[in-house]
């Protein structure tokens, strides 16, 4: 692969290091800005909402300039919102350094995905795209519990600058090794035709699912740390290694995920689902014993990511010729709107609910909700398939 695919997959592991590194680091955070762990994981909140924001309209503000210049921007606005993390006097500014980087997040993976097929011969674009998606397993399978392990030892802000000093590589070697020419002979369709997909039905049910589906996981992933900690009774230390347990499921998903798609995707699509919302049912009662707790989080991890593919196909699939780009801009947007309300419901429980303890079943109920809503979408394409005879 090109350097600069190789670069992309670099900007990739660095933004999805900074999205869910707060995850592993929440005890932390809350103590030294003194608010409680719930209102230290809003933070994951005011990213996912960040993103929700800013994917679809930084897609459509962008449409029309050179693909590399826009690719160095983020990666600039990434770094810098890294920085500003890192350098937080208050628990306000870190919200604000949080949303700043966030904008980066959905654009880069559009552009990146652009750029990468730009790189490389027709017969290999596909494998262009998937060696800058690797970036982003890579960071939940090591960027996370290393950045959480790193936090644990000098201190969650250098957590940040080391994640900051991904982003200046990056930028460095974007500039050096992308052509200028990338992009510039791809055909735009008109703003009147991508926009026209937002009315498809079936591409908002499929949006409404992904955000139920991760909104599920990440009622429980956002408050790992705690959970682990003070359900199960892990020490800190012991939290990294059982991220690195997650982050191996969550390659081996992605991995089963695309396979199962492609094999059939509407039976991927409800089986996927299913099998996240049972693992989350199944976790509840065993949270408080060790080995089974470890188990099931690797689980989780499979199941969560298994469902990826199979969501963004959906509303491509939906979406049709002229609106995949936005489509694929708001099915990112819609997988972080998940996990902001993911990481709001969560806080409910804890604050107002039954606590740590319950987070499994609330998670699984509303990845239920998502299930439902999947059956539904697959129901009404049943009903559009004229008779026969």
């Amino acid at each position: 692969m090109p350097v600069a695919v190789l670069a992309l997959t670099a900007g990739a592991f660095g933004i999805g290091t900074t999205e869910f590194i707060i995850m592993g680091l929440l005890l932390q955070v809350a103590a030294d800005m003194h608010v409680s762990v719930s209102t230290a994981g809003l933070l994951i909140s005011g990213y996912a909402l960040g993103v929700f924001v800013g994917a679809p309209i930084l897609t459509l503000a962008t449409r029309q300039m050179p693909r590399k210049a826009v690719l160095l921007a983020l990666m600039a606005i990434f770094t810098l919102g890294n920085a500003a993390c890192a350098l937080a006097p208050d628990y306000g500014t870190l919200m604000a350094a949080r949303v700043l980087t966030s904008l980066a997040h959905g654009t880069f993976f559009g552009v990146g995905s652009v750029v990468a097929t730009g790189l490389v011969a027709a017969d290999k674009r596909a494998s262009a795209i998937a060696t800058m998606f690797v970036g982003l397993t890579v960071a939940t399978l090591l960027g996370v519990p290393f950045g959480a392990w790193f936090g644990l030892l000098f201190g969650w802000r250098t957590a940040f600058w080391a994640v900051a000093a991904i982003g200046v590589m990056a930028f460095v070697v974007l500039l050096l090794f992308v052509p200028n020419h990338v992009g510039r002979d791809e055909k735009t369709s008109p703003l009147r035709e991508e926009l026209a997909v937002l009315a498809r039905p079936q591409v908002q049910l499929g949006l409404a699912i992904t955000v139920l589906g991760f909104a599920g996981l990440f009622t429980i992933f956002t408050y790992i740390q705690p959970i682990l900690t003070r359900v199960t009774g892990f020490s800190d230390a012991a939290v990294s290694p059982i991220l690195l347990v997650f982050g191996a499921g969550l390659s081996i998903g992605n991995i089963a995920g695309g396979r199962f798609a492609d094999r059939g995707l509407a039976r991927a699509l409800v089986g996927t689902i299913a099998s996240l919302a049972i693992v989350l049912a199944v976790l509840a009662p065993v949270l408080s014993i060790k080995i089974p707790t470890v188990l099931l989080i690797g689980l989780l991890g499979v199941a969560a990511f298994a469902t990826v593919a199979p969501l963004q196909l959906r509303v491509l699939e939906k979406a049709g010729a002229a609106g995949q780009n936005l489509a694929s801009s708001l099915n990112i947007a819609a997988f972080n709107l998940g996990n902001a309300l993911g990481a709001w419901a969560g806080g409910l429980t804890i604050d107002h609910g039954p606590g740590l303890a319950a987070l499994p079943l609330v998670a699984a109920a509303i990845t239920a909700l998502g299930l439902i809503l999947a059956l539904w979408s697959l129901r009404l394409d049943q009903k559009l398939v004229p008779a026969v005879g």
